[in-house]
């Protein structure tokens, strides 16, 4: 098993001879002799058959190439459905380093679990690669700075997966908030409520033989396999995790912030829980954060156990003005004015669900739409990881004051904590040695 830095080593002095399926050689497509970009999708699980939809709908400029999961079961299923999807059969390997050394890979999305993903789009920016990569775009701050850093210094596209950001809708709303349509705003509501279940109580078990669980670890301290980890509840711990604040606030927050014309707040203060039930989840599953600005404020609250509805919604965002507030949700928005009353509304005549957990749908398509133009045209962005990150860091932020809990003063031109030696110790993490992701 190679370490990160052997294969830096590899990449630098061009290695070949690493095993990759035949089927590449009949599928892969090099970028120039068509018009179509190669990808290959890394993590197979759940929100990876978002990204197939999305190429699928967008196949007049996009080819699946190659498929990459550390589990084979899961890969072989995904592989399978592929071709089922769209007529051919991507090659497919455990190992997405192999696919890194591939000329003819031209873009790769990531959809792993959190604790690969800065490392992961880092290490494809430095084999040439342009990235998709699935929000949050890092685990913690130290890493989303470092791949917005390497993003600058590789200059390849990297478009982080807050889909909402190309969500028509969406867009012609905020546009109208810029321009005045409820006065001067000065607040923002964030919640997300579902109705998880316990993890349980883990118990150390022998690896699947069909997990390379070395590699699914990668850059994270090594840990004893346990049975209630993967494929889903990884997310719930720590060491690979970031809980539910990022796994599904980074969305509604990156609204919020968006509407409000804000970058980094002043201060951050955030109070919850693991409340509903007893177990190996290590986040809260009850949680209240607010973002604190000069003149304006954004709240976030995460319901993981309860599904009681806010307006009516699973999630969605409220934005607050002088002259009325927005509710902005995946499937439309309201507009009222300052009595409550609402005086007009667009529906896009879906029904999004905080059950769903894979999210095919059309902005996912108008996202990869937007980053495939970005690297065949330079088109710009909806969502660039300099852009993405910043709601990314600032829900660390409120994970780092939750598990301190006080309050965060910030320098709102980095969001770095000032003078608290104890929050900055937790602006990075330790790596399992070797893995250490650098640019």
């Amino acid at each position: 098993m190679l370490t990160r830095r052997e294969f830096i080593d590899t990449l630098a002095v061009g290695g070949v001879g690493l095993a990759i399926s035949s089927s590449a050689r009949s599928y892969g497509r090099i970028m120039g002799s068509n018009d179509r970009l190669n990808f290959a999708v890394i993590g197979l699980h759940s929100r990876a058959y978002a990204h197939l939809s999305a190429l699928k709908a967008n196949k007049d400029a996009a080819h699946v190439a190659y498929v990459c999961d550390v589990d084979i079961n899961t890969m072989k299923k995904f592989a399978t459905e592929t071709e089922r999807e769209l007529g051919y059969a991507p090659a497919t390997d455990q190992d997405f380093r192999h696919i890194l050394q591939r000329k003819d890979v031209d873009a790769i999305t990531i959809a792993t679990p959190d604790h690969w993903h800065a490392p992961m789009a880092i290490l494809g920016l430095k084999a040439g690669k342009s990235v998709y990569v699935e929000k949050p775009c890092s685990h913690n701050p130290a890493e989303g700075a470092l791949l917005v850093e390497a993003q600058q210094k590789y200059g390849k596209p990297v478009q982080m997966g807050t889909q909402q950001r190309s969500s028509a809708h969406t867009i012609e709303i905020v546009n109208k908030i810029h321009n005045g349509l409820i006065g001067r705003t000065y607040y923002a509501k964030a919640w997300y409520s579902n109705i998880r279940k316990s993890i349980g109580v883990g118990k150390e078990v022998p690896v699947p033989t069909q997990l390379d669980w070395e590699l699914w670890q990668g850059p994270a301290p090594r840990v004893a396999y346990k049975d209630n980890v993967q494929p889903y509840n990884w997310h719930w711990f720590r060491t690979w995790g970031t809980g539910e604040t990022l796994n599904n606030g980074t969305h509604e927050v990156d609204v919020c912030r968006w509407a409000l014309d804000v970058d980094y707040p002043r201060s951050i203060s955030s109070s919850g829980g693991r409340y509903h039930y007893k177990d190996d989840w290590q986040f809260y599953d009850t949680l209240v954060t607010n973002f604190n600005y000069p003149d304006k404020m954004i709240s976030w609250e995460c319901k993981c156990c309860d599904g009681m509805k806010y307006y009516g919604r699973d999630r969605g965002s409220i934005i607050v003005g002088t002259n009325g507030s927005v509710l902005v949700d995946r499937d439309g928005y309201e507009i009222y004015d300052l009595k409550g009353n609402k005086t007009s509304e667009f529906k896009v005549g879906s029904v999004t669900s905080s059950t769903d957990l894979t999210g095919r749908d059309s902005m996912t398509d108008a996202h990869f739409a937007n980053f495939i133009a970005g690297v065949r045209t330079g088109e710009k962005l909806n969502a660039p990881v300099s852009i993405g990150n910043v709601a990314v860091t600032m829900l660390q932020l409120s994970n780092v004051a939750w598990e301190l809990g006080r309050e965060l003063q910030l320098d709102s031109s980095s969001g770095k904590p000032q003078k608290d030696p104890d929050a900055m110790k937790m602006w990075g993490r330790q790596y399992e040695k070797g893995w250490e992701p650098s640019i």
